[in-house]
């Protein structure tokens, strides 16, 4: 089959940091250059800006099925040609990031040429060139008030910036030749497809509330400095460095840290009223989750819509989507009861920063809660929301073949109760809710399933649930005693892990689990038949306990990077537990894609999805949650045994239920 990659240049007055719907939105959009290559030809680039024009080979190959397209982030490629010419459908593209992070590897082109050593990479001089054609500059006397720099004001420059533009496609085609033996899928590419549409379609803003919003929450972080700046005599009381050297005078031990997780016990050891005030103005303003406010009305387009929320393939180790631009993952929960939640958003839609101080404590945290009720169906439709319940841990049960578990789910589905009364050996009867032995099974089970000790339990909350340090060890212990298979699983998945690196070999285990070296790389292929990836693994001893331990290169932190590899690239550390997480986690996220085919299949528009959740747009006599419940629990065959639960309910406007 043909391919044609594809890399353009482009000009926007939008900035690119609303998202490429966004950039594409403004009337001043233009694609500037257009590189290209059939296959193994040479690249050519197209000077769009100065009157050349794609010729008719290449207009034909962008509106024909049987040509893929390619391009590294193809979504943006995709999104502004569409935009330009109108070649839209999804099927027929290919995205080379997406293949790049399905193995591990870093998200950018240059990040990718780097990790795989190629004798082409891309010059980052480049850069310098789109800063300069690709965004507005600020007029003056010496530009003559120009809004933008255009190819004869640079000749040369521009020159340069055709062969970087060119450049990149022979770099995305280096890529993509040297990776397509683990392309994804045509499930996976499928899925991609569909992906691009829930983007293209986009969700809905209530431009009123979050208008309202943003006033009220400049309003109340001004009140809040200046009470803060009386309270404290300081310049800037926001400032970290600032406001810990008050508090150590006011005779508070040394603060090293004012995060949100540590304010509830430093406003606990305030000295006096003063202080404690000064505490509860920090955590008020210091919510970032009202920021959200901003980059809804910064991203929505014209359409009153924000597109491209989703990230594919954005967490490389699970296949788990991420959130971008609004990042629906990341949305403050709301936790007031529905009665509450509509009379507040009702406040906050009409304006009444008044009403809304009378009747809640706390301005900041009330418009918190309601920033997920910005996202709104369009007029004449509404949400219908249905996520799987408890599903990793109904997936690690499944895997783990823990028994008592899957009869739990297979029956009342009450979980914490069940996992205290094998923990502690009472009857399940005797559990209620508010029993101080749920509270154990609730914050064990929501710990424990990978490895985590007592560090895990205080991390989920134990110590905010009134449980005491002392009693934590022996927690972690009743409750691994009791879940004999999913330690097992810990072990076996370590093991297998060890086993297939050393010997360079395949090591399978239940449920169509296995472990393979391959090509420098360690596989583990899920019961979907999907693979998830950890590139040049190492087995290297573990200081710690004194026994081997599996490393692998990825993004993330450590004071050691790996020389003349991108920001960030590091080799880090696995054990059991972990390798447990990801794969169920992975897992979850196939059950999720299946669901995503089965509702899309039946012509439900899905407009955005958290986690485990489908969020659906249809009309008011649409179908039903238990409808689209139940077409979510199509199961594939790989699934068989595993006890799949979905719950819905319909809103119009979105939260958590």
């Amino acid at each position: 089959m043909t391919t044609l990659g594809i890399d353009i240049e482009t000009f926007s007055d939008n900035s690119i940091d609303n998202g490429v719907y966004k950039y594409v939105d403004s009337p001043k959009f233009r694609i500037l250059l257009f590189a290209f290559a059939f296959d193994n030809d040479p690249v050519q680039v197209l000077d769009l800006e100065q009157g050349e024009e794609l010729p008719k080979d290449v207009k034909d190959a962008l509106q024909l099925s049987g040509v893929v397209k390619t391009a590294f982030n193809a979504n943006f490629e995709r999104t502004c040609l569409s935009k330009t010419f109108g070649y839209a459908n999804p099927e027929d593209w290919r995205c080379s990031m997406v293949l790049a992070l399905s193995l591990g590897l870093p998200a950018s082109l240059d990040g990718v040429a780097k990790v795989l050593k190629l004798d082409v990479q891309k010059d980052s001089a480049g850069k310098n060139l789109i800063k300069f054609f690709s965004i507005p500059c600020e007029p003056d006397l010496l530009n003559e008030g120009r809004t933008r720099h255009l190819p004869q004001d640079d000749p040369d420059g521009w020159e340069r910036f055709k062969f970087y533009n060119g450049r990149d496609v022979d770099v995305e085609r280096d890529i993509r030749g040297r990776l397509l033996k683990y392309a994804p899928s045509d499930f996976e590419n499928h899925l991609w497809a569909i992906d691009q549409r829930i983007n293209d379609r986009g969700v809905a803003i209530d431009p009123q509330l979050v208008e309202n919003a943003i006033r009220i929450d400049e309003a109340n972080s001004s009140y809040y400095l200046e009470r803060a700046q009386k309270l404290t005599g300081l310049p800037n009381p926001n400032s970290p460095a600032q406001i810990k050297k008050w508090l150590e005078d006011q005779g508070m031990d040394k603060v090293g840290s004012l995060g949100k997780k540590l304010m509830p016990g430093l406003i606990k050891r305030a000295p006096n009223e003063t202080v404690r005030e000064v505490l509860r103005i920090r955590q008020a303003t210091s919510r970032t989750s009202t920021a959200k406010y901003t980059k809804m009305a910064d991203a929505v387009c014209q359409d009153g819509r924000v597109h491209g929320s989703l990230q594919f393939y954005g967490a490389s180790h699970t296949g788990r989507w991420a959130g971008r631009i609004i990042q629906p993952q990341n949305l403050a929960k709301n936790h007031m009861t529905d009665l509450d939640l509509d009379t507040a958003r009702q406040l906050l839609w009409s304006g009444d920063e008044e009403g809304i101080k009378m009747l809640f404590d706390d301005t900041a945290d009330t418009l918190s809660q309601l920033v997920r009720t910005a996202l709104v169906p369009a007029k004449g439709h509404k949400f219908v929301v249905s996520d799987f319940s408890a599903i990793e841990a109904r997936v690690i049960a499944w895997l783990a073949g823990e028994k008592w578990r899957l009869d739990v789910f297979r029956s009342h589905g009450k979980i914490y109760e069940a996992s205290a009364s094998q923990m502690f050996h009472v009857p399940i009867e005797s559990i209620k809710k508010g029993d101080p032995l749920r509270q154990k099974g609730k914050v064990a089970e929501l710990a424990l399933g990978y490895g985590g000790g007592s560090g895990a339990l205080i991390q989920m909350g134990a110590l905010d649930m009134g449980l005491s340090r002392d009693e934590l060890p022996d927690i972690v212990e009743k409750w691994r005693n009791a879940s004999p298979a999913i330690v097992m699983l810990w072990r076996d998945c370590n093991n297998a892990a060890l086993t297939a690196v050393k010997k360079k070999t395949t090591v399978s285990l239940q449920k169509g689990l296995k472990f393979i070296y391959e090509s420098g790389m360690l596989f583990i292929q899920l019961p979907s038949g999907r693979r998830i990836a950890f590139a040049k693994p190492r087995i290297e001893p573990d200081p710690t306990y004194g026994r081997d331990q599996l490393t692998y290169e990825g993004t993330g932190k450590s004071k050691q990077q790996l020389p003349g590899m991108p920001t960030n690239w590091v080799r880090l550390r696995t054990y059991g537990g972990k390798l447990v997480e990801n794969i169920v986690q992975a897992t979850a996220r196939d059950c999720l894609a299946h669901a995503m085919t089965h509702v899309d299949e039946a012509g439900i528009p899905i407009v955005f999805h958290v986690h485990d959740e489908l969020v659906a747009e249809v009309p008011e006599d649409g179908i039903t949650p238990n409808d689209m419940s139940a077409i979510m629990c199509r199961k594939a065959a790989w699934m068989k045994g595993l006890p799949l639960k979905a719950d819905g309910y319909e809103t119009h406007y979105y939260k958590k239920d």
